[in-house]
């Protein structure tokens, strides 16, 4: 198989994609009930009728505290493979055992270490 006959391959699936997303739409908006009213229209918060605008300033702290937490779980990831890896070490492999929980815990220290600073700047302070 030449290079052009992998990539129009390639380019057939492509627009068959696309012509099936397409079809999945229109058949959606063919078959969906469509009763528009006023009321459809207003903003809708949690049950709480909407106050102001949608454009209010928002404090960083929360945006902050989002990544902090994504950083944590995502590091928290890494958790799970090292721990199936380092239960395989033995004496024969090139990577001794306990130079993999000492990684590890040089790893989960780094965390603590984030985790003390942005306790100490009050980041984590929800007020």
């Amino acid at each position: 198989m030449s290079f052009f006959e992998q990539y129009g391959t390639f380019a057939i699936l492509v627009v068959l994609g696309c012509l099936l997303y397409a079809l999945i739409m229109v058949v959606s908006r063919v078959m969906r009930p469509s009763v528009p009213s006023p009321q459809k229209l207003t903003t809708y918060e949690c049950g709480v009728p909407a106050e102001g605008t949608g454009w209010t300033q928002v404090n960083i702290r929360y945006y902050v505290f989002a990544f902090l937490f994504v950083i944590f779980d995502v590091e928290a990831i890494f958790l799970f493979p090292w721990a199936v890896i380092v239960g395989g070490l033995d004496a024969t492999t090139p990577v001794s055992p306990m130079f993999a929980v000492v990684a590890m815990f040089l790893f989960i220290g780094t965390l603590l270490e984030g985790l003390a600073y942005a306790w100490k700047k009050g980041v984590l302070r929800w007020d």
